[in-house]
């Protein structure tokens, strides 16, 4: 048994430097020196292993095994999601399907801002919160990049617009979660942060239509923007305060994306933008304000639709608890991790009493969403006239072009376990919980920090969701606020996490760039955290807003 160890040089800042030493080598080695994604992550993970091992006194086995752990995390089930998705999106793009499918979203409207929002925000939201877990940028970076979008728009769009729904993904996986460790009431915790993101909600789609094309750009089409944001925000605070986390985004996007989409069928903005630079062009502009149409019949563009509608239903039916736990019981393998399992303490004051750490590696193979996306894939290859050697043929080529890709993320997940495991993280976060007055903000920080590091909400309020309730409580604040703050701004720290920039650069083939991407989105993350953690802090502290803490 080894206990952790935060400050290993019993000085707080000798030991908080080092243990950042393994974020800013992945990270400086992304952003500043170019280094390929897959490399950049082996870089921080071996500056991890070294900092546990010499500098946390972690025993080298144990930490060994920590990686080993992370980077089976990271190919299953989180690189067997984005396998399937993009075989699926193969499927569609050779039988040109998905050109279908990208003319029939421009029938709505030409405007490539209207597109950007349908399909990055309302879309992608859905997404969101039937599967999470990578899909959604998965799925909306493909189709960007279908519509002429270039490849770092398309990625850093579609991480931007996956923000405002991450706390309730998966079927409310994160607040679940959050409730478990904190022994809080699921219900006040889902109440809470739905009375923090609704407000974001409203603002992202501002903020990604401006992030595309400007202040300009975006005022042109602002009625179409609000739709969208009220649409999703209002569904958002009811369902999340007078229901539940499970169906948040689920109900929110369906409500956004007919909503918008009825809209648009009745106006449409006086310049229509049709290049996928962001800037407009008179001479793009067609003639009439609609969408123009695109020559189809309405058969070819249902069949166009019907393979992400199937994903759709198939991933939805994939999250539904029940169905979840039937299919465990009937498939799950549980296999305690070896050299790791019960054998690492986490101490006080991160865990309110010593606390042993479990290390169960659970295949749910047939519960998992990538399977149900696999099934989806199957289901509509042999809808559309795909053999099975044909099949076969490009699920291998998807390998082939994804090798890296999955390497990067069995990497970047090894890290953040070895992080985990060892302590190092917690270092990170007590140094956040030593601020005193501030704490509410530099709290909703902790939770970006949390999902920046590890890649999940779910993850960063596992990590530190015991430590946000302890803390606040040591500091005569609401548990329920702060750890509802852990949260909602984790999401913000959603595009700027390792895992979701290697998702985006493979979804649009922009392999190598992962270091543009983190710093197309990194002023982008940090701007909309720091607004998060100003609300919490007047929730914590000034009327009226303090009326929004129960």
């Amino acid at each position: 048994m080894w206990s952790q160890i935060y400050d290993p040089f019993n000085n707080v800042w000798l030991s908080t430097m080092a243990a950042a030493i393994p974020v800013i080598v992945m990270l400086a080695a992304l952003a500043f020196f170019h280094i390929k994604a897959h490399i950049a992550a082996l870089m921080g993970l071996v500056a991890a292993l070294v900092v546990a091992i010499w500098g946390f006194t972690m025993p080298a086995n144990i930490a060994v095994s920590s990686a080993l752990y992370g980077a089976a995390y990271g190919l299953f089930p989180i690189g067997w999601i984005i396998l399937n998705v993009i075989f699926l999106y193969q499927l569609t793009d050779r039988k040109g399907q998905f050109t279908i499918l990208r003319e029939s979203i421009a029938g709505i409207s030409s405007d490539r801002r209207l597109q950007l929002l349908l399909i990055a925000f309302s879309f992608g939201a859905f997404f969101e919160g039937a599967g999470g877990f990578g899909t959604p940028v998965a799925v909306t970076g493909a189709m960007l990049i279908g519509l002429g979008f270039a490849p770092l728009a398309a990625s850093g769009l579609s991480l931007i617009a996956n923000t405002a729904p991450v706390a309730y993904g998966a079927l409310g996986t994160p607040i679940i979660a959050l409730a478990a460790v904190t022994g809080l009431d699921m219900l006040e915790l889902s109440g809470m942060v739905g009375r923090q993101l609704p407000l974001f909600s409203l603002i992202v789609p501002f903020w990604l239509i401006w992030a595309f094309c400007g202040l300009r750009g975006m005022l042109a089409i602002w009625p179409a923007i609000l739709v969208a944001g009220l649409a999703f925000a209002i569904p958002q605070f009811l369902i999340s305060n007078f229901h539940g986390p499970w169906l948040v985004d689920v109900g929110a996007a369906v409500c956004s994306m007919v909503c918008l989409t009825i809209f648009l069928r009745l106006w449409q903005p006086k310049e229509i933008w049709t290049s996928a630079s962001g800037s407009f062009d008179a001479s793009d502009a067609p003639p009439t304000s609609d969408g123009g149409g695109h020559g189809y019949s309405r058969k070819e563009v249902m069949n166009a639709w019907t393979p992400w509608l199937i994903l759709s239903v198939i991933v939805l039916l994939w999250g539904i608890p029940e169905w979840k736990k039937y299919l465990d019981s009937i498939s799950l393998i549980k296999v305690e991790w070896a050299n790791l399992h019960l054998l690492v303490q986490k101490m006080p004051p991160v865990a309110a009493a010593p606390k042993i750490e479990e290390a169960i590696f659970k295949l749910n193979w047939l519960s998992a969403t990538g399977t149900g996306i696999f099934i989806a894939s199957v289901v509509s290859a042999l809808l559309m006239g795909y053999r099975v050697r044909e099949m076969l043929a490009v699920y291998w080529d998807t390998i082939k072009l994804l090798r890296y890709s999955l390497l990067t993320i069995a990497a970047m997940l090894a890290l953040g376990y070895s992080t985990r495991y060892s302590g190092v993280d917690s270092t990170l976060g007590l140094a956040f919980a030593n601020t005193g007055v501030l704490y509410p903000f530099f709290g909703t920080l902790l939770g970006w920090l949390g999902v920046a590091l590890t890649g999940s909400d779910t993850a960063s309020n596992v990590l530190f969701g015991g430590l946000q309730r302890t803390s606040a409580e040591q500091l005569g604040l609401s548990p329920v606020l702060m750890a509802a703050a852990n949260s909602s701004g984790g999401v913000m720290g959603k595009m700027v996490d390792a895992q979701s920039i290697v998702v985006a650069s493979t979804a649009t083939k922009w392999y190598g760039h992962e270091g543009e991407i983190l710093r197309y989105v990194f002023f982008h993350s940090i701007a909309l955290a720091t607004l998060v953690g100003l609300l919490v802090t007047l929730q914590a502290y000034v009327h009226p807003f303090t009326l929004l803490v129960k």
